[in-house]
């Protein structure tokens, strides 16, 4: 996360212009705008900006300074996007993530690997399944992140450390949110607007429970990067990492759950069969929500894999362009 200024305004630019000089977006223009206004930190987005900043962009927005992560951008014909804010000390800088790369995600989809799973082992898995609600002094060992997550410092940036407050209404959402997009985003804004005071608890399962319930090389981000992109959402006031595939009665308990909400897909079995919300279900808290948008993880994938054909074959013109005889 970088710290520059009071005020974040962002300008997703143009689908033209990103096909123009990248090659075609995985999603559209307004899935980009809606998925960026849905960023707690961001206070303002900028809609058709160009893909070439210039000073007149700034002034236009009144921008002090445009910020940008510490890799360079090109425009097709190899001219740095930022040259003119750099030359007038209009840019600044801020370090990327570490780990997390578009690149390297459509590498695990197209080469079907499960290298990038979280190394927790089955043993840890089941022993911390095993161990919950059974802290001392009623510490929850979900709630203690830095334990099973080796960028703890980052989860610290991301979270908002805000607790309940009274009158809230507690609602406890579970799932994998690999590759977190539109379709998570609408869920998550149903699902707050289900109460006035809305307090939302994600709970994401280990890599392990989503590659048995999802198969293949599921999920695609770790689950160390899924929770930074759910953190990332302000329909989000809590993460659970490693949370059980059944919600059981101590989960809600612990939490005073006062609503478990699932969207309109499947509901995948437990191991042993059982039903994974027959708690809540039981108890009468559990409430089916309709995010009205049907994409899935799964379309997503087929998008980006579709697009990386499309990419190579930019590239590749891109490159014939600017070397015609090679």
């Amino acid at each position: 996360m970088c710290r520059h200024g009071s005020k974040l305004i962002i300008p997703p630019h143009p689908v033209g212009e990103i096909s123009q000089h990248k090659g075609p977006p995985v999603f559209t223009q307004d899935e980009r705008y809606k998925m960026v206004r849905a960023i707690k930190w961001v206070d303002e987005i900028v809609e058709g900006a160009p893909y070439v900043t210039t000073l007149e962009t700034l002034d236009k927005y009144t921008s002090d300074f445009c910020v940008h992560g510490d890799d360079i951008t090109l425009t097709v014909d190899g001219k740095d996007t930022y040259e003119e804010v750099k030359r007038s000390g209009r840019y600044r800088e801020c370090k990327r993530t570490q780990g997390v790369s578009t690149t390297d995600l459509v590498g695990r989809m197209l080469l079907m690997t499960k290298a990038h799973h979280s190394n927790i082992g089955h043993s840890d898995y089941q022993q911390h399944t095993d161990n919950f609600g059974k802290g001392p002094k009623g510490h929850s060992p979900w709630t203690g992140v830095s334990q099973f997550l080796q960028t703890s410092q980052k989860i610290i940036q991301f979270a908002s450390g805000q607790e309940p407050q009274p009158g809230d209404t507690i609602i406890y959402v579970a799932g994998a949110f690999d590759l977190f997009h539109i379709g998570h985003v609408d869920f998550l804004e149903a699902v707050s607007r289900l109460s006035d005071k809305p307090y939302v608890i994600v709970g994401l399962h280990f890599d392990q429970e989503v590659n048995r319930y999802k198969g293949k090389n599921y999920p695609i981000m770790n689950v160390h990067e899924r929770t930074l992109s759910v953190l990332a959402c302000r329909y989000v006031s809590e993460v659970v990492i490693g949370a059980p595939y059944a919600v059981t009665r101590e989960l809600l308990d612990h939490f005073k759950v006062d609503l478990v909400c699932h969207g309109k897909t499947d509901v995948h079995p437990d191991k042993d069969g059982s039903d994974p919300y027959a708690e809540p279900r039981k108890k009468g808290i559990l409430h089916t929500v309709d995010s009205m948008n049907s994409l899935t993880t799964d379309s997503i994938v087929q998008r980006i894999i579709k697009n990386s054909h499309a990419r190579i074959h930019f590239t590749y013109r891109s490159s014939r362009e600017s070397n015609p005889l090679s």
